[in-house]
Formats: structure tokens, sequence, C-alpha cells
């Protein structure tokens, strides 16, 4: 980890109300992975978002977006999120929602295994199969192919294959903020041991 997490006892003026809002939000979605150290110092994305608190609140503000005004199901949600985690090779983000994914929606150990090591799972609805493919593809670079694009329309309708869109790319920049902050797996890493929120 390449930021240190901070005490909440360490927060400067501008980084408490981020800080507030985010623990709150986190606290309140995601009680099913380590989120947070014993001392209340926040881990994973959160954290990097911490030491910039300016731009931070913009990303958190998205991330509220995402997840307040969501219209595809959860389970085509994990999936796209976990294509993409793979894709980049996110251990958080795959730890984090893959545990998600086996709580909330009985994921087996072999569909997230096969999901975590960025291949589609033969059991996929043709929902889930769909989200794979998008996020496949938008991660793949280049412009989307219209086949899986008019597909996407087709399944989830045009705000609903919007919001697939927004949602990879929102994960791409998570991803990219794990692996360039160097945000580890709580176990895997010693200054991250910590609670769920």
């Amino acid at each position: 980890m390449r930021l240190p997490p901070i005490a909440p006892a360490d927060l400067s003026p501008l980084q408490r109300p981020l800080y507030d809002d985010m623990r709150s939000g986190v606290s309140a979605k995601y009680d099913l992975f380590t989120t947070a150290r014993a001392d209340g110092a926040l881990l994973g994305p959160w954290n990097a978002w911490l030491h910039q608190p300016e731009v931070g609140a913009a990303f958190w503000t998205v991330t509220q977006a995402m997840t307040a005004f969501k219209i595809l199901p959860d389970a085509v949600r994990q999936v796209a999120i976990l294509a993409v985690g793979a894709r980049f090779g996110a251990a958080y983000e795959i730890y984090a929602h893959g545990a998600v994914a086996q709580a909330r929606h009985a994921m087996s150990d072999q569909r997230l295994s096969t999901l975590a090591a960025g291949e589609r799972p033969p059991d996929l609805t043709d929902e889930e199969a769909t989200a794979f493919d998008v996020a496949r593809a938008l991660t793949g670079g280049g412009i989307l192919p219209e086949p899986t694009y008019r597909r996407a329309v087709a399944l989830f309708g045009q705000a609903g294959a919007n919001e697939l869109i927004y949602l990879v790319g929102h994960y791409c920049f998570v991803s990219v903020t794990l692996n360039g902050f160097a945000i580890l797996v709580p176990e895997e890493d010693p200054a991250g041991t910590g609670e769920r929120a």
C-alpha cells in the first residue's frame, strides 16, 4: 500500500467531511468485506480518495450516483464489476465484489474463480453474459462492437445499457486507483488489517 491509511484522529479539516460521508456510505452498503482498520482508517479506494479530498469527493459522488440510480439487477452488475477487476488484475476489487456476489447472489466458487481468471463462465444467464461481454470488450480497447451494444440495449433498455457502460468505466477507474496505489486484499497487507464496515 503506497498511501498509508489515515486514522480518524489524523484527518485534516478538508478530509474530515469526506471521511464521514464515505464511512457512513461504505458502512451502509459494504458490510461483506473489510473496508476499514480497527482504528477506523478507511481501506480500499476510499483511503486513496482521502489523500486528495478535493478530487476524492468527486469520485465518491460518482460512486454514490452509480449505486443510487441503478437499473440493472445487482447480479448483472457484479459480473460486470468482476470482469473489469479481473481484466486489470485488481485484487481488492475481486476480493470485495466476489464477497458481495457470493453472499447476495450465491455465486459458486467455481463461477467466481472463472470470472477472477478473466474468463466467461458457461452458466451465466443471458443478462450476465451480456454484461461480461460488454465489460470484456470495453476493457480491451476500441469501440464496443455493434452486435454487443445492440444486445445490451435489447436486454436492458437504453438507460440500462448506458448504466452498464458507465459502470464499466467507473470500475476501470477504481481498478486503476487500486493498482496505482498498490492496494491489496487486507489479509495480504499488514498495513491494512482491519474490520468490516
